[in-house]
């Protein structure tokens, strides 16, 4: 068996990863508070429409109709 005091201390070294999950975790959290949930995101066919329906506005400007 080893003795105590060659290498790292087990507890610090727990100690350590506990803080960077911790950091982890709060970072995940930011991220996720700018994400649209599905549920709540917009029907991707009337999404569709309407950058199709603002590109032929658009394009019809630059014609100058």
């Amino acid at each position: 068996m080893g003795t105590r005091g060659n290498g790292p201390d087990p507890a610090e070294e727990l100690r350590a990863k506990l803080e960077e999950s911790r950091v982890v975790v709060g970072e995940r959290e930011e991220f996720e508070a700018g994400e649209t949930p599905v549920d709540a995101a917009p029907d991707p066919e009337s999404r569709r429409r309407d950058v199709h329906e603002q590109a032929r506005k658009r394009i019809d400007e630059l014609r100058g109709e």
